[in-house]
């Protein structure tokens, strides 16, 4: 990269390589399961029932936001990110900190978003390999977004009636 091509915006320096190594390390993660799976026998479902989807859709949702937001899950963070506020239901905004590679895995770790990629990319793979278990691990997920969901309705009901 040349001077002028160093900056990807204006406002902040973007980690492009770091980006580009988590990228390739995404790709090379997706192309190793299947050629294992493929040495392994492992058969492909001819079509993901729309229930099995709900439950994939359900759990990556719970799981990105438990390993990006969750208070308890900041260990994992910490190396990457930093601290930047408490939001509401015991979740924390992190902000990514450090040289190109650190604050490309700093971005990933502490966006839901991005590591909703990531987790679904595992849970297709353990969905392939291993469905039985991974259904039963999505429906714990399931089981704690329903919960996170009543415990909200309860919140806002409580408000209500004291209102």
């Amino acid at each position: 990269m040349t001077a002028d091509t160093a900056r990807y915006d204006d406002e902040d320096e973007v980690p492009l390589k770091g980006y580009a190594g988590l990228a390739a390390t995404f790709t090379a993660g997706v192309a190793g399961y299947a050629l294992v799976a493929r040495r392994r026998g492992v058969r492909l479902p001819e079509r993901v029932p729309p229930w099995d989807l709900a439950l994939l859709g359900t759990a990556t949702f719970k799981a990105s936001r438990l390993l990006s937001k969750d208070k308890i899950t900041s260990f994992l963070r910490a190396p990457f990110t930093e601290r930047d506020s408490e939001g509401p239901a015991n979740e924390v905004m992190d902000e990514s900190r450090g040289g190109e590679a650190r604050r490309a895995v700093g971005d990933l770790v502490s966006c839901p978003f991005c590591t909703s990629a990531w987790v679904a990319g595992a849970l297709v793979c353990g969905y392939a390999s291993a469905p039985r278990a991974t259904r039963l691990l999505c429906v714990g997920l399931g089981a704690v977004t329903v919960a996170d969901w009543l415990q909200y309705a309860w919140s806002w009901t409580e408000q209500s009636a004291e209102s």
